[in-house]
């Protein structure tokens, strides 16, 4: 009864079909047609056997599933949660709509076809699991499908829960689940169908209408078979005679079912607080010393001793910020609105940029509000260049925190006074993150901040193809000087310890909590940065009026007069520089906006400080063209970010970037993976690819259970992988290097999805020739 699990980035991309194959035979499923999809993200995890229940979570892109030849009457129910599935077979076919619930026989022949990227709930019931409880199951002659309503709703919704916890159960608890999911299935189909697919209509529908009314009335501790003969209009002694048909006494059954279900009840996490007694009484025990001792008779313990033995309590692990996209939020979004507000100027530049990449394999990409997009990535965004693998780009970056400082690092700067441009008339860049334009919704701003970086681009890389590999190589990297009256020529960051930072709640000093920005000066030529003065932030009201009282939404500009400046309390302080990027991304192969603070396959918020001068990234290529962004400048971060930001700093980089169109070297990458000089640094994700993990919801679900747990899980999968796949090693070995010699670190606790990269050196795998 162990959870098996498969998970896609385990397995290097030659294996990963076979491997398919072998998780869906467990679940009696045969899977064809997956062409072009071992590189997409799919995942596993099933529990159970085939004498009882197999639960069963997979996501899985565009295939056909079949059923495993087999002489078992078993069912198999399927739950499609984000697209619609097609089922056919001989003489019919079915449309099934996400959400929705197919019973499907596993000994008739039957074929279901999915199409992109879908999550799917599997369960199976053993004809012996339904046979204990008086049903006999023929064969089914067609697929039946039940829509998400009455009590096929709390069954589908009962299934996805459990599928949540399928790692938490203990042993008794699965028991438990096994029963309760039988008795609620055989329940709903008595109360949905008609009796046309039990064996002998009429007997079998009155039997299980029989069970059915003993389940709603188990608390009765008066119920008698007189009762229930009373109940369905039959006599006690025809009721009687119908139990012993299923090898049962009235009287042994009704025991049963209140064992079972006070034993469920012990170990309930919503039950815990119940005294036993009441848990007795709630099942039809009048007597509570005949509960303790039936109980202990059927399980072996007395149930005080079961429940503190087998109770495991659930954490409440939930993010007390919420800085994804509310439920609401994923209800309510609204079609792209491009950016870019004359459209005229737009051609106008695409021509030019198009013109310059047919001549030079040098471009120079300046930043203003055509030529960024502010907090979010999506395939459907025009490209402002385009240009040919090897091309080197200059590449002018904004930072989105330049409005913590205004007067220091947009004042006089008309490329940052454009895009940060913002008054009560007119806002020079709308949207702003990845949430709905309408910003009376959650009243922030249009995008409502979900995600918050502005990023330059995107740059379309001729000839690039899903499939292929994008390297983007750091030449080199500048901070942008200050254009400030007073201040021209100089350099200036901040830091803001925000409401998503890890320290949040952990503050000893009151006021508890609170928000501070610190305001660095930057010194290049001297490789430090040192603290210029601080301020608590304040509620500070935009100038569309809405009042921000925590650093909700990016871009809001910071009134000096408002603020209370501190001097740094010591000004000996000096930070060592570590510049970089902390996005870069290509477009996720998703269609609609993407939130740009979780980062995951495509790349996007890594957030690594190694991502400067002379390393590279390589990305895998979703969609055609690549379409390659660059935000979030950093002057330094340490590996953590555990205050929610680095010194964010507005950069000049020149990158070369390379297209690696079906280069064996890259064959199994389907992550980023940042290339220094003497390392490989790996980074592994709480959920390597979220979107198609979590569906639709995903972009609020990645905010919710991200931990360092699943992302050290993450890290260690890719490295396995690189070390076999790339540098040729076993298993064994693999693992061995790994202890011995690589380097784990925690990349960033802040974005959402976090982090844990591992660094390899170069030098383990080079011998110096004789």
């Amino acid at each position: 009864m162990n959870v098996r699990q498969f998970i896609a980035e385990s397995y290097p991309l030659d294996a990963r079909d076979d491997m398919w194959r072998e998780v869906m035979a467990e679940l009696h499923l045969l899977p064809a047609g997956r062409e072009g999809e071992s590189a997409c993200y799919s995942s596993a995890i099933l529990r159970g056997d085939r004498d009882g229940v197999i639960l069963a979570k997979v996501t899985a892109g565009s295939q056909i599933l079949s059923a495993i030849p087999q002489r078992s009457r078993m069912l198999m129910g399927m739950i499609p949660l984000d697209a619609d599935v097609e089922v056919i077979g001989g003489n019919f076919g079915l449309q099934v709509e996400a959400g929705s619930l197919v019973i499907l026989q596993m000994d008739r022949p039957w074929e279901m076809k999915l199409s992109g990227q879908n999550r799917i709930l599997a369960f199976g019931l053993s004809d012996a699991l339904l046979q204990r409880r008086g049903v006999g199951w023929t064969s089914v002659a067609y697929p039946r499908r039940y829509l998400a309503k009455g009590l096929a709703f709390v069954f589908i919704r009962t299934l996805e829960s459990a599928a949540a916890e399928l790692k938490t159960f203990s042993v008794a608890e699965w028991q438990s689940f096994e029963q309760f999911i039988a008795d609620l299935f055989v329940t709903m189909i008595v109360e949905t169908e008609s009796a046309e697919m039990y064996s002998t209509p009429s007997i079998a529908a009155l039997f299980n209408r029989i069970t059915v009314a003993i389940e709603k009335r188990l608390h009765d501790p008066d119920l008698s078979s007189a009762k229930v003969a009373r109940v369905e209009g039959i006599s006690e002694r025809y009721l009687q005679k119908l139990f012993e048909q299923n090898g049962e006494s009235f009287t042994h059954y009704l025991r049963e079912r209140r064992l079972q279900r006070a034993r469920a009840a012990l170990v309930a996490s919503s039950e815990i607080r119940l005294p036993v007694a009441d848990v007795a009484f709630s099942c039809g025990f009048g007597d509570a010393a005949n509960f303790n001792r039936v109980f202990k008779e059927r399980f072996g313990l007395p149930p005080g001793a079961f429940r503190n033995r087998h109770f495991k309590s659930q954490s409440d692990n939930a993010n007390a910020g919420q800085r994804g996209w509310p439920i609401k939020a994923l209800s309510t979004k609204k079609p792209l609105l491009s950016n870019r507000s004359d459209p005229a100027r737009k051609r106008n530049e695409r021509a030019s940029n198009n013109a310059v990449s047919a001549t030079s394999n040098h471009h120079k990409l300046g930043v203003n509000a055509s030529n960024i997009h502010w907090g979010y990535f999506s395939r459907s965004l025009d490209p402002v260049l385009h240009i040919s693998s090897g091309d080197t780009v200059e590449i002018e970056t904004l930072s989105q925190h330049a409005s913590d400082a205004p007067d220091l690092m947009i004042a006089g700067d008309d490329a940052a006074e454009e895009v940060f441009h913002w008054t009560s008339e007119h806002k020079a860049v709308d949207r702003r993150g990845a949430g709905p334009v309408d910003a009376s919704i959650f009243g922030r701003g249009a995008g409502e901040g979900f995600g918050v970086h502005i990023c330059t681009g995107p740059i379309y890389v001729n000839n690039a193809e899903p499939g292929d590999v994008i390297e983007v190589h750091i030449e080199d990297m500048v901070p942008r000087p200050s254009r400030a009256p007073g201040y021209n020529g100089r350099f200036f960051g901040s830091n803001v310890a925000a409401w998503w930072g890890y320290h949040y709640d952990e503050f000893l000093s009151e006021p508890k909590p609170r928000e501070n920005i610190t305001i660095y000066e930057i010194f290049p030529e001297d490789g430090f940065a040192q603290a210029l003065y601080s301020y608590p932030w304040d509620a500070q009201t935009d100038p569309y009026g809405v009042i921000h009282r925590t650093y909700d939404y990016p871009g809001v500009p910071v009134k000096v007069e408002t603020i209370d400046i501190h001097e740094p309390a010591r000004n000996d302080v000096r930070i060592p520089l570590r510049p970089h990027f902390g996005v870069i991304a290509l477009a996720p192969r998703e269609v609609d906006l993407i939130d740009s603070v979780p980062p995951a396959y495509f790349g996007g918020n890594l957030d690594n400080w190694r991502l400067g001068k002379g390393a590279s990234v390589f990305l895998p290529v979703s969609v055609h063209g690549g379409l390659l962004s660059i935000g979030d400048p950093h002057a330094a971060q340490g590996d953590g970010e555990v205050s929610g930001t680095a010194i964010e700093c507005s950069m000049t980089g020149r990158v070369k970037i390379s297209l690696h169109k079906r280069d064996p070297r890259f064959s199994d990458l389907t992550y980023p993976m940042i290339e220094t000089p003497c390392e490989w640094v790996l980074t592994g994700f709480s959920h390597p690819d979220y979107l198609a993990e979590f569906g639709t919801k995903g972009q609020g679900e990645v905010y919710a259970k991200s931990s360092l747990d699943l992302a050290m899980k993450d890290a260690f999968r890719k490295v396995r992988r690189f070390l076999m796949s790339v540098q040729g090693l076993s298993e064994d070995e693999a693992i061995a290097v790994m202890s011995a010699a690589v380097d784990f670190g925690v990349t960033q606790v802040v974005d959402g999805n976090w982090g844990v990269h591992a660094i390899i050196r170069k030098a383990i795998f080079e011998s110096e020739q004789g």
